[in-house]
């Protein structure tokens, strides 16, 4: 992330979120880590949570501590219910409670589907969607332990829960990562719609192509880049920060009022650019 500047179209300033504490999830790379800074920027005391690759959680808590952020790095295996409960266990007691969750820990097995193992399926299903349900149930169960603080936010907690275009979008050779991604929207919507009246709010960002290391070599030599703008209407690929932007929107007050909904940050992935030109 950018340091923070005085332009308010180049910073989270204006979305202060001083005093609140964050876990993400899956936050040592890619999307995780834009929005682990992101929510630093902000203002917000930072968890950033990983299973492995201890080197580069270290290095993103270090990147938001020397910009003035505050973080710890937590090991866990979000599809562990143990791992899972230790982690919460281990964040109360170093500030407190938490606020706001980002449960955007994820991967990907791919195979064509007769070929699909249950192995690949099960470990997608465990983390993807499973570990989402361990890690918000948890928040949750804080979030109505400790109550409204409205010094902090209007709202007794936040979950963000980060999707995927493929929650609408069918994705061939990827059926088990599909499957996971249209099982969170839809346990999203039901955590909204259970929880709103406990003051909790739970919304979704939805992904289209973003740079990140694990899919490089989509984007990462001109003829890559090219194939893939003929499927992304605004004419360019997304970066972390578009994520981030949302993230900290959605756990702001600013958005006290949206509950139950899905942020589509895709370029227009999902208006099926291809009936731009005959359909």
């Amino acid at each position: 992330m950018n340091e923070l500047k005085d332009d308010k179209n180049n910073s989270f300033r204006s979305l202060d979120l001083t005093g609140q504490r964050a876990l993400v999830t899956g936050a040592n790379s890619g999307i995780g880590e834009g929005v682990a800074k992101g929510l630093a920027e902000a203002g917000a005391t930072v968890v950033v949570n990983y299973v492995n690759g201890d080197e580069r959680a270290e290095n993103v808590v270090n990147e938001i501590v020397a910009k003035g952020g505050k973080a710890i790095a937590i090991k866990a295996d979000v599809s562990s219910e143990h791992q899972v409960q230790q982690m919460f266990g281990r964040i109360i007691q170093e500030f407190g409670s938490v606020d706001i969750l980002v449960n955007n820990a994820g991967l990907q097995q791919d195979a064509a589907f007769h070929e699909l193992t249950i192995s690949q399926w099960q470990k997608v299903i465990d983390v993807n969607l499973t570990g989402q349900f361990l890690c918000a149930r948890e928040a949750v169960r804080e979030f109505l332990r400790r109550g409204i603080k409205p010094e902090i936010s209007s709202a007794a907690g936040k979950i963000i829960c980060i999707s995927s275009v493929h929650d609408i979008i069918p994705w061939a050779g990827h059926a088990n990562y599909a499957a996971s991604k249209g099982g969170v929207a839809m346990l999203m919507k039901t955590m909204a719609q259970e929880l709103a009246s406990q003051k909790i709010r739970v919304n979704s960002i939805s992904p289209g192509a973003i740079k990140t290391p694990i899919n490089t070599s989509a984007w990462d030599t001109p003829e890559a880049e090219a194939s893939l703008l003929k499927l992304i209407p605004y004419g360019r690929v997304g970066v972390t920060e578009d994520i981030a932007r949302a993230v900290i929107w959605l756990a702001s007050d600013h958005s006290d009022y949206v509950n139950g909904s899905t942020i589509y940050v895709d370029g227009g992935m999902t208006l099926y650019p291809e009936f731009r030109e005959g359909g």
